[in-house]
């Protein structure tokens, strides 16, 4: 079954997300930012509002690069927020070069185990984005998952790359957490790809506004879409 994971800024957004039939949250402060850590006590809020696994950021800026003393930071946030009620985390971090920082990322997601972890939209502002992809497909220990739009330009620029991407290897569609600017049109062909996983934020909120909260009718008629969307065939 197809996985409709919608992201979440409450513990409001978080109700509304399980009364519409999302399977699971990601939950994230300030999207003017692109999703940022939240705080502690929001988790808290929002792992007594929803029964949904909840994945949480571990972001501290803008950007998608890290220092010493902000990646301590987020090691003992890591730890509050397990505590806390997150059940996975979203995280993952560029070098000064725009490569993959495999050891900040690896400190973090150690830091964050035994959980499962998400690398978030980072790779689509890879300056080798195929490298980046085989890099976290290949991985020991690695991400379950990867949130990737294919373009830091969002799905709409980047499905025909999410399409090949998912054909590559075996197994390679179901690391795949199609995201970005995703939209109703986008789902069938990537579905039909066999992508099974599709996350959305203003896709679920009235007049697609951030300022707007978690619509569940909204999330009703996403979960509706993923679920008929045609796999493809063995």
């Amino acid at each position: 079954m197809a996985l409709l994971e919608v992201i979440a800024l409450t513990a409001a957004d978080a109700r509304a997300a399980q009364e519409g039939g999302a399977d699971r949250i990601e939950l994230v402060a300030d999207m003017a930012a692109d999703g940022l850590t939240p705080d502690p006590h929001v988790v808290a809020e929002a792992r007594r509002a929803t029964t949904l696994p909840m994945r949480v950021m571990l972001r501290a800026n803008a950007g998608f690069g890290t220092t010493g003393r902000e990646l301590s930071r987020l090691l003992e946030t890591a730890r509050r927020l397990r505590d806390c009620g997150a059940d996975g985390f979203v995280l993952g971090f560029l070098d000064p070069f725009g490569h993959l920082d495999l050891g900040s990322t690896g400190k973090l997601a150690s830091a964050a185990g035994p959980l499962p972890w998400t690398f978030h939209r980072a790779i689509d502002h890879a300056a080798d984005p195929a490298a980046a992809w085989r890099t976290l497909r290949e991985a020991h220990g690695g991400p379950d998952t990867v949130l990737t739009a294919g373009s830091p330009r969002g799905v709409d620029a980047g499905l025909d790359l999410l399409v090949r991407r998912a054909a590559e290897v075996p197994d390679a569609a179901s690391l795949i957490v199609a995201g970005g600017g995703l939209r109703r049109r986008h789902v069938a062909p990537l579905a039909a790809a066999g992508v099974t996983a599709f996350h959305v934020g203003t896709a679920v909120r009235s007049d697609g506004s951030w300022r707007r909260p978690v619509d569940p009718a909204l999330v009703a008629d996403w979960r509706a879409l993923v679920s008929a969307a045609r796999p493809r065939e063995a």
